[in-house]
């Protein structure tokens, strides 16, 4: 458990770059240099991973510590990885509001810039990788004007459904090898405890019940995990904050290591300021714990699970769907709160460059936006 801990922990502290970066950090420790897994084992893992909702790639870590160590061990991972961005993002939400207001206003103009850099580069990435064929080009497109049009919570889980359902008929692999032979093996108590801890907060009254059960359905429901988890967020918590304190959270996200749905921890905080540590932990557990009770429930049976072509052409259509769903947030709320002018498009603009280019690492970014904000604000 020390082992699994502290690995977990360095990874925690230095891994920048969201949850695709992540996935390389784990080959490169895990497989590479250490041995834990060997490939076929890692990559069926973070297929698993892909496959359920939840915070992907620390479901990928929780998978990795319960094949090194058992459940303990997937524990010890998410804590580990998880720690260091977690006090980061309770201490900013805490302790940001103490800041004069010429440095916070123009520290959030520049974190909103930055969100609009991050967030179209997680469009343009994850475009191109679910996104290959017409057909997943042409729902990521539909999902997003059906958003734009009607946005709510219901038309999010609508869309990913329409979507899956033509996933399941038309984005099947060509070829279809044979299933997995014998009878899947379940592990039935965390699926039951999944479905209790999303019934129980609805029987019960008061702000940390509520607090717990919007961030347990979005950990519940939000598929792709990191950039993803904004939209249902917005939708979920969005209308009882300002639309700048959203917008900072998420943008402080960015800058910290570690697994971008930290921004519970902040968010969490914030809207419970007569406790914001209380908050802050049970905003985090609940959107971590439904995709870690799904990994634990569902990961035995993965074999046989993904070894149904449908089921992977249904998966197909919800990623697709995904890019959608995050192309419409893209514009509303992040680039109309954030862009008001042609200069603040030309930040955005220079910003998305120094990004795919690679000129500037992210940390870079978010110190220069940050300072850029400062300045404008100042001017």
């Amino acid at each position: 458990m020390k082992d699994i801990f502290r690995q977990f922990l360095v990874l925690g502290l230095v891994s920048f770059g969201g949850p695709a970066a992540h996935v390389g950090y784990f080959h490169r420790r895990f497989v590479e240099e250490l041995q834990w897994l060997d490939e076929a084992e890692f990559a069926r893992l973070m297929a698993l991973t892909q496959f359920l909702p939840g915070p992907a790639s620390s479901q990928l870590g929780f998978a990795i510590g319960r094949v090194r160590g058992g459940v303990p061990g997937a524990f010890a991972a998410f804590v580990a990885f998880t720690l260091p961005s977690f006090l980061i993002m309770a201490l900013s939400a805490i302790y940001a509001s103490s800041l004069p207001d010429w440095l916070q206003g123009g520290a959030i103009t520049g974190l909103k810039w930055l969100a609009v850099v991050v967030v179209a580069d997680a469009v343009w990435n994850m475009g191109k990788r679910f996104c290959a064929t017409g057909l997943t080009r042409g729902l990521a497109v539909a999902v997003a004007v059906m958003l734009l049009i009607w946005s709510s919570l219901f038309a999010q889980m609508l869309a990913l459904l329409a979507a899956a359902a033509v996933g399941w008929h038309k984005l099947r692999p060509v070829e279809e090898g044979a299933p997995a032979s014998g009878q899947p093996v379940w592990r039935h108590r965390p699926l039951l405890l999944f479905v209790m801890l999303a019934v129980l907060p609805m029987l019960f009254a008061g702000s940390l019940w509520g607090l717990w059960k919007d961030f347990y359905a979005a950990g519940s429901l939000v598929f792709g995990g990191g950039h993803v988890v904004l939209p249902l967020l917005q939708e979920l918590v969005g209308g009882k904050l300002s639309p700048d304190q959203f917008l900072t959270g998420y943008a402080a996200a960015q800058a910290v290591p570690g697994p971008m749905f930290s921004l519970a921890a902040y968010l969490g905080a914030v809207l419970l300021p007569s406790s914001p540590w209380l908050g802050a932990m049970t905003a985090t557990l609940a959107i971590f714990l439904p995709g870690f009770l799904l990994v634990l429930g569902v990961m035995e049976g993965w074999q046989w699970l993904s070894s149904r072509p449908a089921l992977a052409g249904a998966v197909a259509g919800i990623n697709a769907a995904v890019v959608g769903l995050l192309l419409a947030a893209l514009y509303q709320p992040v680039f109309v709160s954030a862009v008001h002018g042609f200069w603040d498009l030309l930040v955005v603009a220079g910003g998305f460059w120094l990004l795919r280019s690679g000129k500037l690492p992210l940390w870079g970014m978010v110190l220069g936006m940050a300072g850029l904000g400062v300045v404008a604000g100042a001017l």
